[in-house]
């Protein structure tokens, strides 16, 4: 996938040209929760999760994000911010890396820049609202299957099958669920031919047909 690819070259170009590429090695941390916001990065290659401290002190992950995909642009349009998660890298990961200062000159001088932040920022309150719509109203089993679909999507490289190389327990936390429930719910997926479990991760054989059965697990 192309970076930026729904700009028009010229604006893609400008917007990269003021960024910096940057490498982090698998487990190293992008961002600390409660840093000051001095920065935003854009996701060229691999993945990184999300995480964030609970009021009891409990580590969730609550997203993983991948190429394409855009972080900590929200905590630089307020003033005096700070990071409110965690970002870890989960495997080798490539980014661009903007300043503050830049973020805000290339919303003022590259005519593509401010709607494509505006439309990151539309398209993580939809994720968030759908999120919330899903905790509120759906069964646990189907937020575990919808959650193993997302990141099907996130991982896949090609055609199927593809693999999904996060435990159980960082599928659990994603999904608002126990450990065992996860488990309950792959084993299932696993004895229909959907997925195949392996040590740390997971295969999804039949995406579609996994989708099709978190949509209509009700």
């Amino acid at each position: 996938m192309e970076l930026l690819g729904d700009l028009p070259p010229e604006d893609r170009r400008q917007i990269l040209a003021g960024g910096r590429r940057r490498r982090f090695a698998a487990r190293e941390v992008l961002f600390h929760e409660g840093d000051p916001a001095d920065s935003f990065l854009l996701l060229d290659t691999g993945r990184v999760a999300i995480r964030a401290s609970t009021p009891v002190g409990d580590i969730v992950t609550f997203a993983v994000l991948g190429p394409g995909d855009v972080l900590g642009e929200l905590a630089l349009i307020g003033g005096d911010a700070r990071r409110s998660a965690t970002v870890v890298a989960l495997e080798d990961v490539e980014a661009w890396a903007f300043t503050a200062d830049t973020f805000h000159r290339l919303r003022r001088e590259v005519p593509g820049a401010e709607a494509f932040f505006l439309q990151t920022l539309a398209d993580d309150v939809r994720r968030l609202s759908g999120l919330l719509l899903e905790a509120l109203y759906l069964p646990v089993e189907a937020r575990v299957l919808r959650r193993v679909i997302d990141l099907e999507r996130t991982y896949r490289r090609g055609p199927p099958p593809t693999d999904v190389p996060l435990n159980q327990d960082t599928l659990a936390s994603l999904a608002g669920s126990s450990r065992a429930t996860v488990n309950k719910v792959l084993r299932a997926a696993e004895d229909a031919g959907l997925v195949s479990l392996r040590r740390g991760g997971v295969v999804v054989n039949d995406p579609d047909a996994l989708a099709h059965r978190g949509t209509h697990r009700r």
